[in-house]
């Protein structure tokens, strides 16, 4: 554990501190780079943190990243992330031993794994594997690349980070013990009041991306795993509390969190002692390393699913007519290997998708409309669903390729 890893901590000791733990990431992920022949390029991304309400002092703060380039649709990046610096009772003490097994090395090490299982593989997108610090003194390091992302108008299509996934042994009779919880926000955290007006209008506000994000990632998790599920959350965090996805939700990227079913706040942000007989620390012993390995597994589902899929369809409509059916419109997919897409809907009280009506892509190459002048125009899809209004459901479309892979569902805004 490096005796701490506070952000705060000593950087260049090769024993001990946040540096120590930055450069072991650094290490791990080039071994996992040429063990793959060289196939992601690996990173030290150093930024200089202003002082700030946890930073007493400016300080230079490194992620370490990992990136697997996709092999057909390259500038669409899906980013999983854990924060790789630890606290103890205090976030600005940076000599108190602060072992961070469950917060949050379980999260970092679930990256690494990931980053060894997935980089024998190639994706058709782009997938970045991130150790981040700065977590427990503001987000800092994931605020950092999400800033830079906008700035460098990076397409960031979905961010999971993993924070506490450790399964903390002293729960070990829970009956949450085969599930891990996902947050996701329902009403997005960069919703303009305009959007706000539209959605209080017509509804959505359990269907912003983020929401789909883990919709998807709960439909894969059951699809492939019969023992270990996911608890969606209807939560953008933990009551009053933060994680690294939120920056990027605030900029308006999906991100979700993975958070391990139920927490022990006797071996978290804990000074390591022993008080009236019981033992505070966050210490390995309490760390339950299958549950560990069951979250790594949903995650690399999920990530595999993701980048294998076709991108999720973009400016998705909804006519906004009076009558009972329900038209829906979108800009066709430019994947070389689609085959068509999914209308799927589900009831106003249905937490997730539970119906699906098949559009191949025959089926709607007769009402393609003229794309946009010049070219590279992109053509419209339309669809009609007869009968069924859309008083009465939630509609959404995803698009589907030739191997059977399906994206995430993208979720209608009204149009006249």
């Amino acid at each position: 554990s490096f005796g701490t890893r506070n952000t705060l901590s000593e950087q260049d000791n090769p024993a001990r501190g946040v540096g120590a733990a930055r450069d072991w990431l650094f290490a791990e992920m080039q071994k996992i780079n040429s063990d793959c022949g060289n196939c992601m390029t690996v990173e030290k991304q150093s930024f200089v943190q202003p002082k700030a309400n946890r930073i007493p002092e400016p300080v230079t703060l490194t992620n370490v990243v990992a990136t697997l380039k996709g092999t057909a649709d390259p500038e669409r990046n899906y980013v999983v992330s854990g924060h790789y610096d630890s606290m103890c009772g205090s976030p600005t003490d940076a000599k108190c031993d602060a072992p961070g097994a469950n917060d949050d090395a379980s999260g970092a090490a679930t990256v690494v794994e990931l980053a060894r299982v997935m980089s024998k593989r190639k994706f058709d997108a782009t997938i970045v594997f991130m150790c981040v610090p700065g977590e427990e003194q503001g987000l800092l390091g994931a605020t950092n690349y999400a800033k830079e992302a906008v700035e460098k108008k990076i397409d960031i299509d979905g961010m999971f980070t993993n924070d506490i996934v450790g399964g903390v042994t002293s729960m070990k009779d829970s009956p949450n013990r085969n599930r891990v919880r996902v947050f996701s926000e329902g009403i997005p955290s960069n919703e303009t009041e305009q959007q706000a007006a539209i959605r209080r209008s017509v509804g959505g506000e359990n269907d912003s991306q983020s929401r789909q994000l883990a919709r998807f990632i709960k439909e894969q998790a059951d699809r492939y795993l019969k023992t270990f599920k996911v608890w969606m959350i209807y939560r953008r965090d933990r009551y009053g509390r933060g994680g690294d996805h939120i920056p990027f939700v605030e900029r308006g990227f999906s991100g979700v969190r993975f958070t391990e079913a139920d927490e022990d706040y006797t071996h978290q942000h804990q000074n390591v002692r022993t008080e009236n007989g019981i033992f505070y620390g966050d210490t390995p012993e309490f760390v339950d390393f299958e549950y560990v390995a069951n979250v790594a597994r949903v995650n690399l589902i999920a990530l595999a699913s993701l980048a294998s899929a076709p991108a999720r369809p973009k400016n998705v409509t909804m006519v906004n007519r009076l009558n009972n059916n329900t038209e829906l419109k979108w800009s066709a997919n430019t994947d070389a290997d689609i085959a068509g897409y999914e209308i799927v809907y589900r009831d106003t009280t249905a937490a997730e998708w539970t119906n699906t009506i098949p559009v191949p892509i025959e089926g709607v190459a007769n009402v393609l409309t003229a794309a946009a002048a010049g070219a590279g125009g992109q053509a419209d899809v339309t669809y009609v669903v007869r009968a069924m209004s859309k008083d009465n459901y939630f509609f959404g479309v995803r698009a589907i390729d030739k191997a059977g892979n399906r994206s995430p569902v993208s979720y209608p805004r009204p149009v006249r």
